[in-house]
């Protein structure tokens, strides 16, 4: 009797840790990340070079809506030592999968200097974004070669 009271409950609970075991990976392929979440405050730096002028950083802020509109981009850059405040504004796209893109126009004293798309991961619950200049152009479309990484944080 005991033997097959202690059977039932072993099986019982095989079937509880079977359907449990089934159920986390449908649930880990559930897309993480969204427009929706990336809405907030961030502030970043970039580093890396504009070819062949030569080094770029810069530091400061922006606004993601949470629907693909990049807002209140300010930043403090530096390429080649020249110094200068920086305004931006653009557009965003996030995938499920954490990946995205930026493009923004980004303007000193009011004129537009740069045109700029990026390429996006996003980490640590959407809490932290990493990214790469894929390409930058001035306003009259000539393209300029750049190594820039983007390292980005949720406020």
């Amino acid at each position: 009797m005991k033997s097959r009271i202690a059977s039932k409950c072993l099986g019982s609970l095989f079937a509880v840790v079977l359907t449990i075991a089934m159920a986390a990976p449908a649930h880990a392929e559930d897309p993480v990340c969204s427009l929706a979440r990336s809405a907030g405050k961030w502030s970043f730096t970039d580093q890396g070079t504009v070819l062949p002028i030569g080094p770029r950083t810069a530091v400061g802020v922006f606004t993601f809506d949470g629907t693909g509109n990049l807002h209140n981009g300010v930043a403090t850059s530096s390429l080649a030592g020249a110094v200068a405040s920086e305004t931006f504004s653009g557009t965003y796209a996030v995938n499920p999968d954490c990946t995205g893109t930026i493009s923004v126009e980004i303007f000193a004293s009011g004129t537009e200097i740069l045109a700029v798309t990026l390429s996006i991961a996003f980490d640590e619950d959407m809490k932290h974004m990493r990214g790469i200049f894929t390409s930058a152009a001035t306003p009259n479309g000539t393209q300029l070669p750049t190594v820039i990484n983007l390292d980005a944080r949720k406020q």
